[in-house]
């Protein structure tokens, strides 16, 4: 077989155009609660508010992307999507109370939800087939990153900087984003068949908007973004309680760096021998990592959980993208991408709500020994949603 390219200028180009938008995501997420509290004068559940209904909007901007990609054009739908994202962070030089604000950021969430899934989308096309696992893969690497460097760069600017400055870099950020979008070559869309086209015709359908081939990937997803969203929100509370703040600092850093130097050694791997041999072993580190961390007494403790982690959790996000991707034809690959964001965005969203109502009861160290075992359960429900299957799969193909 032929050893397809997977380095094109176009993979690069939309590589980086997901890690500026998911750049900005994370460098606001650290920031704009502080915002709201030190502008707005909100309430700890207001400046909440306005920093988790942008997931909210992410959510619906999903649904909007997923119904209407095939109709638009995968490669306009991510151009219109970094433009309004564009308009959307420029209003936050615009003061007009705490309402505009929330609504604001519901509004941001829904264009990066479409700017984000395009992306997904074109990415998905540009791989080349047999490399599939692999270039999600590297491609994920650009979230990755983006989510070690934006809390990084965000509280750095909190603490250095003026609010101004920090929306004026998100706002280059989102312009260079677009600027590069519009120089994309993107593949032509396999046509829909016959009976995809018939289905289409006869009226509003959950399929039109859910790619069910996705849903189980999809719920695995959203049962392990609950544990990473409960390192993401509370590592900080949990950090000051035990007096490891300046650990907690590095804690993503590593997290990323230990994802992003096994990426390379994982994506062949699952193009290879299939996704069962990331993802068992990913559910295990995943869950030690969860466990060490509700332990942690020490610094290098702590930082061990986010390199375990790394190797985790960090490798299941494009394992998980690249099974919902292959369990779907090409025609609705937008709709799978758009699927699996929707779950994995709820699974991030809901987490921090749920959590809040067990933490009180548990403390933050049980609550992560609790995550540990939801990890494991999880992994058993891949068992049977996806696994099983893949076993089989691979059986046959020998």
């Amino acid at each position: 077989m032929q050893h397809t390219k997977l380095w094109t200028k176009d993979f690069i180009i939309v590589s980086l155009i997901n890690f500026l938008l998911t750049l900005v995501f994370y460098l606001l997420v650290v920031t704009i609660a502080t915002f709201a509290i030190d502008e707005y004068h909100a309430t700890v559940s207001q400046s909440g508010l306005v920093s988790g209904v942008f997931i909210i909007g992410a959510l619906i901007g999903r649904f909007i992307c997923g119904s209407i990609i095939d109709k638009i054009g995968r490669k306009r739908l991510l151009i219109m999507g970094a433009f309004l994202f564009i308009a959307m962070t420029a209003l936050y030089f615009v003061h007009l109370g705490i309402g505009f604000l929330i609504l604001l950021r519901l509004l941001h969430g829904i264009t990066h939800g479409m700017a984000s899934t395009a992306a997904g989308t074109v990415v998905a096309q540009i791989i080349p087939a047999p490399r599939r696992a692999e270039g999600i893969s590297y491609y994920s690497m650009s979230t990755t990153l983006a989510t070690a460097l934006g809390p990084f760069i965000g509280l750095y600017m909190l603490h250095s900087t003026t609010f101004p400055v920090i929306f004026t870099l998100c706002l280059i950020l989102g312009v260079i984003s677009f600027m590069i979008s519009i120089s994309l070559k993107v593949p032509v869309v396999i046509k829909k068949t016959p009976a995809q086209q018939n289905e289409k015709k006869s009226g509003i359908s959950i399929k039109n908007f859910i790619e069910p081939k996705a849903v189980p990937i999809g719920i695995i997803i959203l049962l392990l973004g609950f544990g990473y969203s409960s390192v993401l929100t509370y590592i900080n509370f949990y950090a000051t309680e035990i007096n490891l703040v300046t650990a907690a600092s590095f804690f993503f850093l590593v997290y990323s760096i230990i994802a992003l130097v096994s990426r390379p050694f994982s994506g062949p791997l699952m193009d290879n021998k299939g996704a069962n041999i990331i993802m068992y072993p990913a559910f295990i580190l995943y869950a030690i990592s969860m466990f060490i961390l509700s332990v942690a007494g020490s610094s290098w403790v702590l930082l061990l959980a986010g390199a375990i982690m790394g190797l985790g959790f960090g490798n299941m996000q494009s394992a998980t993208q690249a099974i919902a991707i292959k369990e779907t034809p090409p025609a609705r690959m937008g709709l799978a991408t758009s699927t699996y964001f929707i779950f994995y965005d709820a699974g991030l969203g809901l987490s921090p709500y749920l959590l809040g109502y067990i933490t009180p009861y548990t403390g933050y160290a049980k609550m992560y020994a609790i995550m540990a075992v939801v990890i494991l359960v999880t992994g058993v429900l891949y068992f049977f949603l996806h696994g099983l299957k893949e076993t089989r799969f691979r059986k046959l193909a020998h």
